[in-house]
């Protein structure tokens, strides 16, 4: 069922209003949507280092106090993406972000990649730092971790906030025909250089990839009913990326869940307008009640155990 979102009305009326001068900018200037801002970097960690979760090192960092929130990043990407998002949330929550297997600064084996082994990943950082659950904000592959998270391991979150997922790869647009993903795949290769301990590697990390994003995820309408963690699905009204009639097929199907569509931004809209993105999240992480605590189910795959 897809119910929409309303927020406090002054914040929405003058998220929109911003958004309406910046789309009646003089001709010459880029809409945001087709702007690429620069990738931003983490503030001083308390925590940080790396995880032994099967077989790889994840690399982590960990900020602030509060009740956990976890920040999973998108495909070839790196969690420096989240630095605007760590900033406006650390002063009221744990936040932790991590780079996922073989990207950034984690390693990877031999092991295929697909979303159920990244969600395992997660789950084996969570239970080496001692969080027992935690509200999940996901970022395309980050949320559809999350998504595999909330349909396998419902007892390990509170909530998920999935930002430009697809649950299935026919909901992937081209995005070679957007200049936007091409200046990100080019900046994703010069930041895996730096940041990886396999700097050579790219390609073949971006062709293991790219196999595992032509099949996968594939979410059924009976998966995502059976969602309980309370979940909005979210996207940008110029996603580069996502089909449209995806985005709804996901809010349909699971229950309860909220629908929000961003506007006059893209698939990278935390970067391209953080203020816009940091409000929804804060929203979504003030307003939306937490699922209550449930015996964990046995485990339909063999990920560490809870703490």
């Amino acid at each position: 069922m897809r119910r929409a979102m309303v927020w406090s009305l002054g914040v929405w009326l003058s998220l929109l209003f911003e958004a309406a001068h910046a789309a009646a900018l003089p001709q010459a200037a880029v809409p945001r949507w087709l702007t690429l801002p620069p990738t931003p970097t983490l503030p001083k960690a308390v925590r940080s280092g790396y995880a032994p979760v099967d077989g790889v090192k994840i690399w982590y960092a960990q900020f602030g106090r509060g009740s956990p929130v976890i920040l999973l990043h998108g495909g070839l990407a790196n969690a420096d993406y989240w630095g605007n998002q760590v900033r406006a949330l650390e002063d009221h929550y744990q936040v932790t972000v991590m780079d996922s297997r073989g990207h950034g600064r984690s390693t990877r084996n031999s092991a295929p990649y697909g979303y159920d082994l990244m969600a395992d990943d997660v789950l084996g950082l969570m239970n080496y730092l001692e969080i027992p659950r935690a509200a999940i904000i996901g970022w395309s592959d980050g949320a559809i971790i999350g998504l595999d998270l909330a349909i396998h391991h419902p007892d390990r979150l509170t909530k998920l906030f999935a930002f430009a997922a697809n649950s299935n790869p026919s909901g992937v647009k081209d995005v070679s025909k957007s200049a936007v993903f091409t200046r990100f795949i080019a900046r994703a290769r010069r930041e895996y250089q730096r940041l990886s301990p396999t700097p050579h590697d790219y390609d073949a990390f971006l062709a293991q990839i790219t196999k595992m994003w032509a099949t996968q995820p594939y979410f059924t309408a009976v998966e995502l009913e059976g969602i309980k963690v309370p979940t909005w699905i979210v996207d940008a009204d110029h996603d580069e990326a996502i089909w449209r009639t995806n985005t709804l097929f996901m809010a349909d199907h699971i229950p309860g869940s909220g629908l929000l569509i961003l506007p006059q931004v893209s698939h990278f809209a935390f970067l391209q307008d953080p203020r816009l993105f940091d409000a929804a999240v804060a929203d979504f992480l003030e307003r939306v009640k937490e699922a209550a605590p449930a015996p964990a189910a046995a485990p339909s795959r063999s990920p560490s155990a809870p703490p």
